[in-house]
């Protein structure tokens, strides 16, 4: 589910002064330019998280026998296809 810009951009102000709060960052440049980063990274995140979805349902449905979206069986063949797409991908599964 892809985020509205208005959501991202208030997730980037959110995320730095929490992490300026914290005193987990110092900030020797424009604020407004780590925060269209962070907009950034939060944009890519989300469409790598999209395209490994989409590369894991396909995969899901191109089993010869049906497998219902929301069961027991799809959620644990969901999970497992996720997490090896990521490591594939260099991604890390939290």
């Amino acid at each position: 589910m892809m985020l509205s810009d208005e959501k991202i951009t208030h997730m980037s102000h959110i995320l730095l002064r929490g992490l300026k709060e914290r005193g987990l960052v110092k900030i020797n440049e424009d604020e407004g330019r780590v925060r269209r980063r962070i907009r950034r990274s939060i944009t890519e995140e989300l469409k790598a998280g999209e395209e490994i979805d989409e590369a894991v349902r396909e995969k899901i449905l191109s089993y010869s026998r049906k497998i219902v979206e929301g069961s027991s069986e799809w959620e644990v063949l969901y999970r497992k296809f996720f997490a090896e797409e990521e490591r594939r991908r260099g991604r890390h599964s939290g």
